[in-house]
């Protein structure tokens, strides 16, 4: 399984109300996460020919990061089938607690015609 990693040091920004991670600041960074790995994973060609969409998330929260911490965020592809990527995004605070675990399903788009792809076998490849 191809794992990708960042590390993310909690800012003001990041706050809400209550001085933690805001919820929508995650769903954020499961955005920038699975963007972030795909530009790792691809290339130039496939960026011309492809584009993935969100077409179902599923966040669970199960504890908080506040200002200061570093995050170690991680995502995977746990499997693709027909159009379909299902991408895991995981949060860990101190490196080994689990803090929130986003489960969703992207969508890849052909540039040419603006419509549903099957995902290649390349690009099956390039995450498992």
């Amino acid at each position: 399984m191809n794992v990708f990693e960042q590390e993310i040091k909690v800012t003001k920004e990041h706050l809400d109300s209550l001085n933690h991670v805001n919820n929508v600041q995650y769903v954020q960074w499961v955005q920038d996460m699975a963007a972030a790995h795909w530009v790792r994973q691809s290339n130039k060609e496939l960026n011309e020919q492809y584009f993935w969409v969100l077409i179902d998330h599923h966040i669970h929260y199960k504890g908080q990061a506040v200002l200061g911490d570093v995050v170690t965020a991680k995502t995977y592809v746990e499997k693709s089938e027909g159009v379909i990527s299902h991408r895991v995004v995981e949060f860990y605070k101190k490196e080994d607690i689990l803090i929130c675990k986003s489960e969703t399903q992207w969508c890849l788009i052909s540039r040419s015609n603006l419509r549903p792809n099957r995902i290649p076998n390349l690009i099956v490849d390039l995450f498992s």
